[in-house]
């Protein structure tokens, strides 16, 4: 890595960096639009919602004077549709857990920082069995406001006690890799749905296509990890 900042703690986004989930968030918000009688170009609406929480998601679609209790039904409803779909097609981004693993034995802190609420956060973490778990889960149901804003990230960090510029996150959506920055922190572009030139950065040290590529090229070993 091109930077002699030692490495505390990689911070993981949850949809499409862990799990290979954004095709069947797609999907299922056709099959929602379908249900409320709305027409979207489900790309643009990725593009414009990927990073961002549930209830801001729905404020786009319905309008800003929408309700908590309003948002919280609707994005129920919505969540449940993707979490029938992708059950039976439930993947990790290829070589994730192994990823994780390596890095947890190495000394890193590793923590989750993801838009996706409480029931999306327990169907992936039920099916992934990742060992050890991590340190800390950050949602997008708690509160926070979402990417770009670096929210979630600083919290995950000050959840695991770990200063940010000493944090390695890891994104697959621009939103996300701009809340990395804004954050102060440093980026790994999982290039699962974007390209490298759509998730480029000052701070974005490595781009690769799943975490079997980031193996191959002995990421983990490059890393100055700090010490207690």
């Amino acid at each position: 890595m091109q930077n002699n900042t030692t490495v505390e703690a990689l911070i993981f986004d949850m949809d499409g960096t862990m799990i290979h989930s954004m095709p069947w968030h797609a999907k299922s918000w056709l099959v929602f639009a379908r249900n409320h009688g709305l027409q979207i170009d489900v790309s643009d609406l990725l593009a414009r919602t990927s990073g961002r929480t549930g209830a801001e998601c729905m404020r786009m679609l319905f309008g800003q004077n929408l309700s908590d209790a309003a948002c919280e039904t609707l994005v129920h409803e919505k969540e449940a549709i993707y979490r029938d779909l992708f059950t039976d097609n439930f993947a990790e981004v290829a070589g994730f857990n192994a990823f994780a693993t390596a890095a947890a034995a190495r000394g890193l802190k590793i923590a989750v920082g993801t838009a996706g609420d409480r029931h999306n956060i327990e169907f992936a973490m039920s099916r992934l069995k990742m060992n050890p778990l991590p340190l800390a889960i950050v949602g997008g149901d708690e509160g926070f406001t979402g990417k770009p804003t670096p929210a979630i990230f600083l919290e995950a960090a000050r959840r695991i006690g770990a200063d940010p510029a000493r944090c390695i996150v890891f994104e697959d959506a621009p939103l996300g890799i701009e809340a990395a920055r804004r954050g102060g922190m440093r980026a790994v572009a999982v290039c699962s749905t974007h390209t490298p030139a759509e998730l480029a950065g000052p701070h974005v040290v490595a781009a690769v296509r799943d975490y079997e590529e980031l193996a191959q090229s002995r990421f983990l070993e490059t890393l100055d990890v700090a010490t207690a």
